[in-house]
């Protein structure tokens, strides 16, 4: 017999009203992913430094997103929670990866694994972590296995290819608002719609309803990356300092838009972002701040989240879906920027 959902256990008044997002089952997940990374007897680093980094915190959004799907479709119970957590796992890879990639030395508030660690024992890391998701499938329903192992693999593979193009986009100097969207929407929309595709196969539906389900969370994934190029701006991602995209050299929806508007920036632009981090001063990274504000540069990326969410909200699909609606409508309404950005007016 298939076990039910849970009502979350609350042992206080909660402080504010639950969420679709903030559904049950978050508590099997974590440990779920602690029991699946955890280190063999003996010595076991590679484990270790895996619950390392799923010990550092984080959201756990897409693991929402798989169980508040799940939950909404009406998918088994058991089931929910290994695939949330094999979505998660699969996250928690990339960000190893990037960490490595980018060069960024923080991590939800303290040093990433390989500024810890190395960088060749962090990849490895991020190598085991690709893994524990298909150990983690093997926990679901054999009906069902096969179609998740797809839709893993060929959402991993999305994801890879959206962080080749990022990549690309500035050597290449693909500047402009069509290359960024294609790799956002493989880097970080993939992840997004990962979690809503494996829950709709395990509510029953074919791979071909479940990828129409999920093809606008896809584009929510834009809306978030285009949110968190704003926030490294404008607000606090606890990392080492506002503007890490620009000692990054990454090519940020803000670069784009303020290219749009001011084409003869262009030079000194692409010279900031091609120089080494520690070469990159700080005074060059707040002109570039400034002339985002002055430009409309952020305003502008603000629109466009604007539109990607009115798009979203009004998608056949999550019409005809009311359960994901709402979903999604709360994952716009946690794209709020502080109101400091209002306050400094550049929204």
């Amino acid at each position: 017999m298939t076990a039910r959902w849970p009502e979350a256990r609350r042992t206080s008044p909660p402080k504010k009203p639950r969420t679709v997002l903030d559904p049950p089952g978050l508590d099997g997940v974590e440990r779920k992913m602690a029991r699946l990374a955890s280190p063999f007897e003996g010595h076991d680093r590679v484990g270790a430094m895996a619950i390392e980094q799923l010990g550092a915190g984080g959201k756990r959004l897409r693991a929402r997103l798989a169980l508040a799907a799940a939950r909404t479709l009406r998918a088994s119970w058991t089931d929910a929670i290994p695939w949330a957590a094999a979505v998660e796992l699969l996250h928690n890879a990339t960000l190893v990866h990037d960490d490595v990639q980018d060069g960024d030395r923080m991590r939800r508030g303290r040093p990433a694994l390989w500024v810890r660690h190395g960088v060749p024992q962090a990849l490895n890391a991020g190598n085991f972590m690709l893994m524990l998701p298909y150990m983690a499938l093997s926990e679901v329903s054999a009906d069902r296995r096969a179609a998740l192992c797809s839709a893993l693999a060929e959402h991993a593979i999305a994801t890879v290819r959206g962080q080749v193009a990022e990549l690309d986009l500035l050597p290449e100097e693909r500047l402009d608002w069509a290359s960024y969207v294609g790799a956002a929407a493989g880097k970080t929309g993939a992840m997004f719609s990962l979690p809503i595709v494996g829950s709709a196969i395990l509510a029953g539906k074919t791979p071909e309803e479940a990828a129409e389900l999920g093809a606008p969370f896809t584009e929510l994934g834009v809306l978030f990356q285009i949110y968190d190029d704003v926030l490294d701006l404008y607000g606090d991602k606890g990392r080492e300092a506002p503007g890490c995209d620009l000692y990054e050299g990454k090519v940020s929806a803000l670069v784009v838009e303020h290219l749009e508007r001011r084409a003869a920036d262009r030079s000194w632009l692409l010279e900031l972002l091609r120089a080494p981090r520690e070469a990159t001063s700080p005074a060059s990274v707040t002109r570039a701040i400034e002339s985002f504000r002055s430009s409309g540069a952020v305003a502008g990326a603000i629109a466009h989240m604007d539109f990607i969410a009115r798009r979203v909200t009004g998608s056949p699909a999550l019409v005809a879906e009311p359960g994901l609606l709402a979903i999604a409508t709360e994952l716009v309404e946690r794209c709020q920027l502080p109101q400091a950005v209002e306050l400094e007016g550049v929204a």
